[in-house]
């Protein structure tokens, strides 16, 4: 999937139906000039409603959506005849899309598997006709309710990427050179920070015809949380990956003080994150010299440390094996 192509963030202008009228109608025929109240309720508005649907994978048909407005309900009649209900209106979006107030920053909802739906703003109720407000002491009610109003309000919607493993680490960690070596996809390599600018999916081919999803997310710098660098547009997609696999390189000249660095990152985003399981991978061991490989040694972080080398493929085979254990 091109770059270009990955929207993983919207924000549309969404607007419910109006509920319609009831109707203060009395009822005449031939031989009957002075019925009763036979005033039908009015319809209600119609709802804006978010459904996951499992073959949307970014948010880019919503791109150029920047109104999203729902039916109003239809008058009532004579008769007791109910107005129609306004249309509903869908916004279909991948699994793991979250909806914010875009004034407030509130979580309104989120639909996180394939089928989830909810309705993010109601469509406003009917008025009753006539009818309901007969009684002994007033039987020929000419009053009837209004519909209720319509709602409106700006909506950010936020896909968070729904991965086996997700790669954690600084700019040009090698996050993407390993995922080009480990699976299909084509993710953007270049010797540079912020070469990946949004995140890529790749399937890797496991023993026995199996597989897992590994994502390279863009590359983490300190103050990410505070929305630097790339900030909080990568840090949310970690969110929903099972493993995390944190990569700095062999050549790093603290390891111990880039790793912390990360965990300070991702716990200041979201202390939930440091409950994930974690895999350190040691890249780019063809560029080690002895001194790295002693810092290496003597590095403790208390989760698996896989030494490995994208480039020449050492260490990949053991990379996936202790990928595949901590996932099952």
């Amino acid at each position: 999937m091109a770059d270009s192509n990955f929207i993983d963030y919207v924000k549309i202008h969404c607007k419910s139906g109006a509920g319609g009228a009831g109707s203060a109608h009395f009822f005449r025929a031939k031989g009957l000039p002075n019925g009763g109240p036979d005033g039908g309720d009015g319809g209600n508005g119609g709802d804006i409603i978010l459904q996951a649907n499992p073959q949307l994978w970014t948010l880019l048909h919503l791109k150029y959506t920047k109104h999203v407005k729902a039916g109003s309900g239809k008058n009532g009649s004579f008769n007791r005849m109910h107005g129609a209900k306004g249309e509903d209106k869908v916004l279909e979006v991948p699994a793991g899309t979250v909806a914010r107030d875009a004034e407030t920053g509130e979580i309104l909802s989120e639909v996180l598997h394939e089928g989830d739906h909810c309705i993010l703003l109601k469509g406003g109720r009917g008025g009753l006709g006539n009818d309901h407000f007969k009684s002994a002491t007033n039987q020929a009610p000419e009053y009837a309710q209004p519909g209720e109003t319509f709602q409106e309000k700006w909506i950010i919607l936020e896909l968070k990427v729904l991965a086996d493993a997700g790669l954690v680490g600084l700019p040009n960690a090698g996050k993407s050179t390993l995922l080009a070596a480990i699976s299909a996809a084509k993710p953007a390599i270049a010797d540079y920070p912020f070469t990946t600018l949004t995140p890529n999916l790749g399937v890797v081919a496991y023993r026995d015809f199996q597989s897992f999803v590994v994502a390279d997310i863009p590359g983490i710098i300190e103050g990410a949380h505070q929305g630097k660098g790339l900030g909080l547009r990568f840090l949310r997609h970690i969110e929903r990956n099972s493993l995390l696999l944190f990569l700095i390189p062999s050549t790093s000249e603290d390891l111990a003080a880039e790793y912390r660095l990360l965990l300070s990152e991702l716990e200041q985003h979201n202390p939930e994150l440091l409950s994930k399981r974690r895999i350190l991978g040691i890249s780019k061991m063809d560029l080690a010299d002895e001194e790295s490989r002693k810092r290496l040694a003597a590095f403790k972080p208390g989760i698996p440390v896989i030494p490995f080398s994208a480039a020449t493929s050492d260490g990949l085979s053991s990379l996936k094996d202790a990928i595949w254990k901590e996932l099952h």
